[in-house]
């Protein structure tokens, strides 16, 4: 098989992760296009090593090594992001990015720069 092949799908599957990264609001959605862009870079150490092996008969097969490496911290990543998530849900009730940000950035009624009917609203 040419290198070209599994190099373009893997361009494919990144620019697809990254864009889900980028547009998306739920953070479960977010987690999961990370996902796929870790697994565009395993495709691609993977048919490297496989293309580089060919050359080299005593090879070490790092890129596959490397692959092994790379999904045992995605999965690690995806479990204490999930974990994170969850929590963030249960105690907001929401797992919309936008709207935690809101409320990171200290909209509440003890704001001095929030609006008065916000806070008429927070003491009624």
């Amino acid at each position: 098989m040419h290198l070209a092949y599994p190099a373009v799908l893997a361009a494919l599957l990144f620019c697809t992760g990254l864009y889900g990264v980028l547009a998306r609001r739920n953070a479960i959605l977010v987690l999961m296009s990370v996902e796929l862009m870790l697994n565009a870079v395993n495709l691609n150490l993977v048919a490297f090593d496989v293309w580089l092996s060919r050359a080299a008969r005593d090879t070490l097969h790092s890129g596959q090594a490397l692959t092994l490496f790379t999904i045992a911290i995605a999965a690690a990543e995806i479990g204490i992001g999930l974990a994170i998530v969850l929590a963030v849900y249960r105690n907001r009730g929401t797992s919309d990015i936008d709207k935690l940000r809101d409320t990171a950035e200290g909209h509440g009624p003890d704001d001095p720069d929030a609006p008065a009917a916000e806070k008429a609203e927070a003491t009624a």
